[in-house]
């Protein structure tokens, strides 16, 4: 990932902060035109209804946008500052002197961004506000004994002027903060990269450990980590959450370091003592986990502990359906699609249509029906993971590529 990208994932998560302030602050307009309405202030009511109708819509113009549409684009924040600023407007030509000071406002919101060229738009359409609002204050506003304002010569000089002279001073501010800003998220953006770089690092390093145990189980978790990012981008996770959970993944059976190997590459069926011992791994993963820091480590760790768990809570720790988390329910439908598919040192792997029957077969029991069916609506992907990792080698090496129709469970 890069900067921009890092920096257009916060202008999303900022636009949305941006709406609700804005949804905030039209309930604050209600509250003054109820308190217009009670008689409690002393304005022309039709006057008022008239700027807060106006304010009204333009404050609810960036929910209609963000929230209802859920548009992500990069012209949202300048649809934002115009709507801002028009609010501004308004506001100033009915009530005049009295909202001086929100002319600020379209400023403030624009400094919530890193984005320099913003500032520097904003400070430009808000001078077009102010003037506009200088001449309109003169018709329009709602403040009788106005005692500055009186024609046009004295609301340029009383009007406009002293506006845009704070407004051009809060704009150098603005920018030069916005500038460090923009250095500050650099340097967390090379900092978090290269803490995503060493817990991958870690994390390659675990699983060369697992295959050096056992080649199975190192196969197995490469193969998974592709087959969990097939169900993450199905769940509309975002390529971000996405890259972390995949990543993640492949700790999910790093408790097995601390199973003996004879058991783990046992050719054969597991006696009871030994399937017990094998069950201990999902907590031998969530301690040796439980002190590593990130949020893939947390992730990680998850997945390591509920891998074996089933919606119907007959898994190892007896958690049952939305208990478990939902990236531990991916998790274990991938597991089992690969433990029946491969070939593993005491069985043969199953037919691709027998493992998607199985698989079908668990929804409501083993699996989340939910992810059972995003499985059903991309099992073409798995397949093409499954020839493109195994299905074109077996453990020995020799080709094997699936040749059998698959015929889908109904």
């Amino acid at each position: 990932m890069d900067l921009n990208r890092f920096l257009n994932i916060n202008n999303y998560k900022i636009n949305n902060i941006v709406s609700r302030s804005l949804r905030y602050i039209l309930y604050l307009l209600l509250i003054i035109f109820a308190l217009a309405f009670s008689n409690l202030i002393n304005f022309d009511k039709a006057g008022i209804s008239l700027c807060l109708s106006f304010c009204g819509i333009l404050l609810l113009i960036p929910t209609l946008f963000i929230n209802c549409f859920g548009i992500e684009k990069d012209y949202i924040r300048y649809l934002v500052v115009i709507c801002t600023t028009l609010v501004s407007g308004v506001l100033c030509s009915f009530l005049s002197y009295y909202a001086s000071a929100i002319v600020l406002f379209p400023l403030l919101i624009a400094s919530l961004y890193y984005d320099r060229i913003l500032v520097l738009f904003t400070t430009l359409i808000n001078t077009a506000v102010l003037v506009g609002s200088a001449f309109l204050s003169l018709y329009v506003g709602l403040i009788e004994n106005d005692p500055l304002v009186y024609d046009i010569e004295s609301a340029i000089f009383f009007g406009f002027i002293p506006r845009e002279l704070v407004l051009i001073f809060m704009s150098f501010i603005a920018y030069f903060i916005v500038d460090r800003n923009n250095e500050m998220m650099a340097d967390i953006f090379i900092y978090s990269q290269k803490l995503k770089t060493s817990q991958e690092e870690i994390i390659a390093s675990f699983a060369n450990i697992c295959e050096s145990k056992s080649k199975t189980t190192g196969e197995h978790v490469r193969r998974v980590s592709k087959y969990m990012r097939i169900l993450c981008e199905a769940s509309g996770f975002d390529p971000v959450y996405t890259d972390m959970v995949c990543n993640a993944s492949m700790m999910h059976d790093i408790g097995k370091l601390m199973i003996p190997e004879e058991i783990i590459n046992k050719p054969g069926k597991l006696t009871e003592e030994e399937y017990a011992i094998m069950k201990n791994h999902v907590l031998y993963g969530e301690a040796l986990l439980h002190s590593a820091v990130g949020e893939v480590m947390e992730l990680a760790r998850t997945m390591a502990l509920q891998h074996h768990e089933r919606w119907d809570g007959k898994g190892y720790l007896g958690m049952k359906g939305e208990e478990i988390a939902y990236i531990s329910r991916l998790m274990a439908l991938c597991d089992v699609f690969d433990a029946l598919s491969a070939t593993r040192c005491y069985k043969e792997g199953w037919s691709m249509a027998q493992t998607y029957n199985e698989i079908a077969l668990g929804s409501g029991t083993q699996f989340d029906p939910d992810v059972v069916e995003l499985f059903k609506n991309n099992f073409d992907k798995f397949v093409d993971v499954f020839n493109q990792n195994l299905g074109t080698q077996d453990m020995d090496g020799d080709e094997w590529v699936i040749q059998d129709n698959v015929k889908l469970h109904e």
